[in-house]
């Protein structure tokens, strides 16, 4: 009869080799690319189309199309934002727009008005052609997914969009704000909605969220005491106006007054 030791030390050296050959047998291989192959194939009118591809995205292509063919308007005139050192007619009419359809949002949201909007000269990136208006050219003019943000400051921050606007010498377009200059492009004077600037008085400047985060070096709307999202995309703010407008106004108001 085995020694019940004996037979207990076999088993254990047992399970012990077992382990050890499931252990070595299961180790993972290393591999390591040895070779890449690849080409460059250049997408050209050569190629050609592929019919099912085509038969797919034709319908959605035709009405989409149909949609944003749409004549909402009309401009007596090229609007074009290169032309004009401080202001230009596209920028007049964006910032216009904006306050107009963004006001009553938030006039009936909180019981206030809107002083000012400030918008930046990059965000604009097309023209609106003589002619017909349509949806397209909203989409043009305003490509982005940016929204209108009311932005609460005191008058020492509007203060300091008037020193930025002087600084910068770009065409941001403006609404509800007038700067006067002297020779030397010391700020003389400031009106808002045609009353001087009180510097502790508490101002409501409508802008998009991307300029209410500081973008583009205007980091006064960081000193913001209050934020209020009025969930209104701006291109839709320019359909709206569009819409509401036929022919379009062509806006030739100086916001910044050399004497």
């Amino acid at each position: 009869m085995r020694n019940p030791k004996n037979k207990m030390l076999f088993l254990l050296g047992s399970l012990a080799i077992t382990t050890s050959f499931t252990m070595s047998s299961c180790k993972s291989t290393s591999y390591k690319n040895t070779t890449i192959n690849a080409k460059n194939i250049e997408i050209t009118a050569d190629l050609g189309s592929v019919e099912t591809v085509e038969n797919f995205v034709t319908p959605y292509r035709e009405h989409i199309d149909k949609d944003l063919s749409k004549v909402i308007s009309f401009s007596p005139v090229a609007m074009d934002k290169s032309k004009g050192k401080w202001e230009t007619t596209v920028g007049n009419l964006f910032a216009e727009a904006t306050l107009e359809e963004v006001n009553p949002v938030f006039k009936s949201r909180y019981n206030k008005d809107i002083d000012i909007c400030m918008l930046n000269h990059g965000g604009i990136r097309s023209i609106i052609s003589e002619g017909n208006v349509t949806t397209r050219t909203a989409f043009e003019v305003m490509p982005f997914e940016n929204s209108a943000i009311v932005v609460e400051l005191k008058g020492a921050q509007i203060l300091e969009l008037a020193q930025f606007m002087i600084a910068e010498e770009r065409a941001h377009p403006l609404a509800g704000i007038t700067i006067h200059i002297d020779s030397n492009k010391n700020i003389k004077n400031i009106k808002i909605k045609n009353q001087d600037l009180d510097i502790n008085k508490t101002y409501y400047v409508v802008t998009n969220d991307y300029l209410a985060l500081g973008g583009d070096n205007m980091k006064f709307f960081t000193k913001a005491t209050n934020k209020y999202d009025m969930d209104y995309k701006l291109r839709n703010v320019l359909l709206a106006y569009f819409s509401k407008n036929n022919p379009l106004p062509v806006i030739t108001t100086k916001h910044i007054i050399e004497e």
